[in-house]
């Protein structure tokens, strides 16, 4: 009987962002591969798929069916492996494998950046490390993708779960490698741009972390100066409505564009000029790591994932938290000086090898490797 694992995520995109070469190795191992998560995607390298109503407001009222309905998956499937990701899906998922695990399943859990940072909200340290710091007690492994929260998770553990350090989730380089000038413009016609315009790229999910009215505030003192600047947002959230109003009552229509999620990301990249990334919370950064690859500089907000991709003005600039002036005052300085943009390209793609999917996936395999030889069959 093939041995089986369950990836657990509060919503099934992040899966299809950052695990799909996992499930594929799992599979090469000849190992049965499950999600559990809100949605209903088909993904690659997925054996089975379970949507499970996991919510990300820990007070909302289905993550109680969510964990009745994940404890009843465990007693049933008896997987080996569960290795969990993201705030509630973690939460959620080493709760209800609690039992499973006194039984020999072995937990994994990734953090992808814990809400109690160096100067985040007293109330985040209050409501969240207290919550970690129990849930340690139920994990074998916690792996961590920024040098602060490692740090922080082996006082956090204390000796209940090991400690892992993983850079990042790992980013693909040949999907990310740089174009020539002549497809660089040949996206640009098919995506209705001009060869003058300033293109100024934001991927990610539209919601108040990402804080993407800090950019369009930062338009709004860039535009006389530069006409032709073009700010694209790539991606959906609930702050759309919100960011298009503030768009409106700025009269920025002709300079901002909402493209919705772009499934082609890196056509979004090789088309722009440079990259921002406006975040308040980052674990590490994925956005930025693929604008690196794609030898595109970045400026973004200081903070603990943000800090460790960027080297301030060698592959980009890093401004404070809602500093909307000096966001808009590199911007104008990448304008003027044209020529700094592929030497900070290529500094960030250097930067960027040390995140790569290649190094990521080999240190996971260590990792999944150690526990495999551990993990004893659920009857």
């Amino acid at each position: 009987m093939k041995k089986k694992v369950l990836f657990c995520a509060t919503v099934d995109y992040h899966f299809q962002a950052f695990h799909l070469p996992y499930f594929r190795w799992f599979q090469e191992q000849g190992w049965e591969v499950h999600t559990a998560a809100n949605g209903q995607l088909e993904l690659p390298y997925v054996d089975q798929a379970h949507s499970i109503p996991i919510q990300r407001s820990p007070f909302h009222v289905h993550n109680r069916l969510a964990y009745v309905e994940l404890k009843k998956l465990l007693a049933k499937e008896h997987y080996d492996f569960i290795h969990c990701h993201t705030p509630m899906g973690s939460v959620i998922g080493r709760l209800a494998a609690k039992s499973a695990r006194r039984k020999g399943t072995k937990v994994l859990y990734t953090a992808h950046g814990f809400h109690f940072w160096q100067g985040a909200p007293l109330q985040n340290w209050l409501l969240y490390y207290p919550i970690e710091r129990w849930l340690a007690r139920h994990t074998d492994a916690l792996i961590t993708i920024n040098g602060e929260d490692f740090k922080r998770a082996d006082r956090l553990s204390k000796e209940r779960a090991s400690v892992y350090y993983v850079p990042g989730m790992g980013v693909d380089m040949k999907r990310f490698a740089p174009v020539n000038e002549k497809e660089k413009q040949r996206l640009r016609a098919v995506h209705g741009f001009s060869s003058a315009d300033f293109i100024v790229l934001c991927a990610g999910e539209l919601n108040a972390n990402k804080n993407q009215g800090m950019l369009i505030k930062a338009c709004a003192k860039l535009y006389r100066k530069i006409p032709n600047v073009k700010i694209v947002f790539a991606g959906e959230g609930a702050m759309r409505p919100t960011y298009e109003k503030l768009v409106h009552e700025l009269h920025l229509e002709k300079q901002v564009q909402f493209a919705g999620f772009c499934k082609q990301i890196e056509e979004w990249m090789h088309l722009s000029d440079v990259c921002v990334s406006t975040s308040l919370r980052e674990g590490l950064g994925m956005n930025l790591l693929e604008a690196m690859s794609a030898e595109k500089p970045v400026i973004a907000t200081e903070n603990r994932g943000h800090c460790e991709l960027i080297r301030h003005g060698v592959n980009g600039f890093l401004v404070k938290t809602h500093d909307v002036n000096d966001l808009a005052e590199y911007l104008h300085q990448l304008y003027h000086k044209r020529d700094q943009l592929p030497l900070m390209g290529k500094a960030g793609r250097s930067l960027a090898h040390a995140f790569a999917q290649e190094q990521t996936v080999s240190a996971m395999e260590e990792i999944y490797t150690t526990y495999m030889d551990q993990a004893e069959k659920v009857m």
